[in-house]
């Protein structure tokens, strides 16, 4: 859990405030849990929820959520103006199964395995569906785009 917070902030002793504080809360939310998928899943979960509430609750820093050029190299502008929030608004706009998988993989770092036992799917089909979050994405990024330019 504590290299998955260092992966979003490099400051190691904001990420083991965040980690003290995930399993703060998974000790809360412990009669919580209904013995559904894994347990490591479930504490991943919480972890995250905590990262996010850690950032959001940030609102004095502006946070950008950093997107490599080598997929879509035209849309480097329009991915430039976008901020944080506005990205997870695209994630939002994705089908239920696959917003999941895409969430599951490319931001709490599951493997189509761990994803497949949690989530009760193939490994074929979450790959399916991280294929698909991204060939959306893309679209949605390239409709972005149009806004941005008009």
């Amino acid at each position: 859990m504590f290299r998955m917070c260092l992966r979003y902030t490099s400051d190691r002793e904001e990420a083991l405030t965040i980690v003290n504080n995930g399993f703060l809360r998974v000790f809360k939310k412990l009669d919580k849990y209904g013995f559904k998928g894994s347990l490591e899943g479930w504490i991943r979960r919480l972890v995250f929820h905590c990262l996010s509430d850690h950032f959001r609750g940030k609102s004095k820093e502006i946070h950008f959520l950093e997107i490599a050029e080598r997929d879509a190299p035209d849309y480097v502008n329009a991915l430039s103006n976008l901020y944080f929030e506005d990205i997870l608004d695209l994630v939002e706009k994705l089908p239920p199964a696959t917003k999941e998988v895409f969430i599951l993989y490319a931001i709490e770092g599951f493997s189509h395995k761990e994803i497949s036992m949690q989530v009760g799917i193939s490994e074929g089909t979450s790959k399916w569906h991280l294929s698909e979050a991204r060939k959306k994405m893309k679209e949605l990024l390239r409709m972005n785009k149009l806004n941005y330019a008009g």
